[in-house]
């Protein structure tokens, strides 16, 4: 774990650092070829520098967001924002459904919107054609 994202976890609750550091753990088994750091003030996993996942700590809950979950069908996850963003909010390590976040972590490979050229383009997101990862 780089000593950025060990902070971050570290800075949270005793509770909240259990979440967050088994979310780490999943995500990087997962997207091992993923490049990973602090970005916006929390940890994010990015390929070819688009990125893919991260989580951060709410007032109330810990926040696994998939920056296009809303492409993978899946009832679980909640959209956010206007773009394809979709989340899962965490109170309790318990919460988390190990097998779920590795599904999602596989369409997350599978399904990706640009976000890397988000401002090149005003805003227009465009489906790519992913590699295999």
């Amino acid at each position: 774990m780089s000593q950025e994202i060990q902070n971050y976890n570290d800075s949270q609750s005793l509770e909240d650092k259990e979440i967050c550091n088994l979310l780490y753990s999943i995500i990087n088994k997962k997207l091992a070829k993923a490049e990973s750091k602090i970005w916006h003030a929390h940890p994010v996993w990015f390929l070819d520098g688009n990125p893919i996942v991260g989580y951060s700590k709410l007032k109330d809950s810990v926040r696994l967001l998939f920056w296009s979950g809303q492409s993978f069908d899946e009832e679980q996850l909640q959209n956010e924002g206007s773009f394809k963003a979709a989340e899962m909010r965490y109170t309790q390590i318990d919460q988390i459904n190990e097998e779920d976040v590795k599904r999602w972590l596989t369409k997350a490979k599978e399904i990706q919107w640009d976000y890397k050229n988000i401002v090149k383009r005003k805003g227009v997101l465009i489906r790519l054609m992913t590699k295999p990862y």
